[in-house]
């Protein structure tokens, strides 16, 4: 589960590392459930294999969405079920895939007996591109919404990983894509789509205890 990492918005780092522009809409140094932030898509009338970011809510609308809260229920898709979900399966038959740019996530860690917020990065300092989906939402005054859900996979094994959440928990993580897989993450047939989600090596990654601010 990921509810909270920090997003990429430099813009010399985006065009460095995902290949695209910021979008000039004002972004919060963190996101949450319900926050706008940026993900990246495949390029809409440009040249072949082209990619841009656009900006939506981290919480995947399905169209039939009631309200844009219900954003708040959907920031991670568990990969196993994401086929058949109600709010998420349209997106995945359509292929609907995107990259979510974070420069780090954030987990809660019970080891002392409290939770207490770690942050987790690439070991290397680029920034994670995460798998993800997406899909439009038309509000009630017409206007359409972009919205966006982070894939998760299970971590009970993963050295690093599975040391966040309470004991009890399943543990899970969202899926690091390598850079050499971003543009076959977007483009690969919808049959495919699952030989991308896998565990990213527990050695490429470092966490920390980053405790909120008050």
């Amino acid at each position: 589960m990921c509810a909270n990492y920090h997003p990429v918005t430099a813009q010399d780092r985006l065009l460095t590392f995902f290949g695209v522009e910021r979008p000039k809409d004002v972004v919060p140094p963190e996101t949450w459930p319900g926050y706008f932030a940026p993900f990246v898509v495949r390029a809409r009338d440009r040249v072949e294999l082209e990619r841009q970011a656009e900006l939506g809510l981290f919480g995947l609308l399905p169209a039939w969405a009631k309200e844009i809260a219900f954003g708040r229920r959907t920031y991670n898709a568990r990969s196993e079920t994401v086929h058949e979900k109600p709010s998420f399966r349209d997106a995945w038959r359509r292929g609907q895939r995107c990259i979510v740019p974070a420069e780090a996530i954030y987990e809660p860690n019970w080891e002392t007996g409290k939770a207490v917020r770690w942050r987790i990065a690439r070991a290397d300092g680029r920034p994670m591109g995460l798998a993800g989906l997406w899909s439009v939402w038309k509000a009630p005054d017409g206007r359409p919404v972009l919205s966006f859900t982070m894939l998760t996979i299970n971590a009970d094994d993963h050295p690093l990983m599975r040391r966040f959440h309470k004991p009890a928990d399943e543990k899970r993580m969202v899926v690091v894509l390598d850079e050499a897989d971003y543009d076959a993450w977007l483009d690969s047939p919808v049959e495919r789509q699952r030989d991308f989600l896998r565990q990213y090596p527990s050695e490429g990654l470092v966490a920390e205890p980053a405790p909120l601010r008050r």
